[in-house]
């Protein structure tokens, strides 16, 4: 028996999570507007993006973990809201959904209690994908659910840098319905995370300290080495054996290098402009350098696109010398200011 409803926090209706959402109007946040250097960044982050931007709260707030992204050997690192921090900030409480029944009852459930499921599906399925996965390849992606309509099967979620919908033969592909070939018996119930929109004080004096507070414990947690340089001191040897790899692979070693560095340091200096609007100083030079840093691996991403296409590579770690010169800067004026 399903447990009785109870009213979110926020206000928030019990048979859709957000209220007044419509995919066809609905309008992203400015950290996906076209003019960024990476209007998209990674599907988790994007996606936590736009569903703070639709509960009324500002995402830059939580940001301060870019600090801390590192080379981790064989990419930069896949960064992530942390769960503790959307806690500290928003009030946010984000956990795993128990799956043994069709995923489809449990996200009803937690709809019903006002609360949001982060589901793990193939992308596939997912027309806003088109001309990438959808109809084309097989990928692990999370979309956060909003409204969910089995019976008529219909949803609308979050995904990447937007709101969007879809229905039908879509729809029994990322619940994995009957005829499918990933409904077998032994198919693995996908991960799920649930979202619990609590009471908290969510006024800007309060966000700001608390988003200060979180920036300090990140700059403890970031590389003392530079991690630009070690991806310079590994990228010769990467590239011997990418110009021998069918040309599609490059964009996946793309994603995982370059993007990863470019779009998490723009995201910083987002961070770092928020907080300047909130009053606090002495951000400018981080800010910029941290720009710096996109803009450059932007760069280096056509750059070394074309030395794979042409298989003359000589020469590309000295391209990273400007790059790797902006990292010292952004953390040395942080530090400065906040350890």
């Amino acid at each position: 028996m399903a447990l009785p409803r109870q009213k979110s926090p926020l206000g928030l209706k019990n048979d859709i999570v957000i209220p007044g959402l419509s995919p066809a109007a609905y309008r992203q946040h400015p950290l996906h507007e076209a003019t960024r250097d990476w209007p998209e960044t990674n599907c988790y982050v994007d996606l936590w993006i736009e569903v703070l931007n639709s509960l009324g709260l500002a995402p830059e707030a939580g940001l301060a973990f870019t600090v801390a992204q590192d080379f981790e050997g064989d990419h930069f690192t896949f960064f992530k809201y942390p769960l503790e921090d959307l806690a500290a900030l928003y009030g946010l409480s984000a956990t795993e959904l128990a799956i043994y029944d069709n995923v489809e009852n449990h996200v009803l459930e937690q709809i019903a209690r006002g609360r949001m499921a982060l589901v793990e599906v193939d992308a596939f399925y997912l027309p806003d994908t088109r001309g990438v996965s959808y109809g084309l390849e097989h990928s692990k992606t999370t979309i956060a659910i909003n409204r969910l309509d089995p019976a008529n099967r219909n949803v609308d979620y979050f995904h990447n840098a937007g709101f969007f919908s879809l229905q039908g033969e879509d729809f029994d592909g990322v619940f994995q319905r009957d005829g499918h070939v990933s409904r077998r018996p032994d198919t693995l119930f996908p991960y799920v995370e649930f979202v619990k929109i609590g009471a908290c004080d969510r006024s800007p004096e309060r966000i700001r300290k608390v988003a200060v507070d979180l920036l300090r414990r990140h700059l403890a947690l970031a590389p003392q080495d530079n991690p630009v340089r070690a991806f310079a001191g590994r990228i010769d040897e990467d590239i011997h054996w990418l110009v021998q790899r069918e040309p599609v692979f490059f964009h996946k070693y793309a994603f995982n290098t370059l993007r990863q560095l470019g779009a998490n340091f723009e995201l910083l200096a987002s961070h770092l402009e928020w907080l300047s609007t909130q009053g606090e100083a002495g951000l400018v030079e981080p800010r910029d350098t941290a720009r710096a840093i996109s803009s450059g691996a932007k760069t280096m991403q056509f750059q070394l696109a074309r030395a794979v296409n042409r298989k003359r590579t000589e020469g590309l770690p000295a391209m990273l010398d400007g790059i790797a010169a902006a990292w010292d800067q952004t953390l040395g004026a942080l530090r400065s200011r906040y350890a």
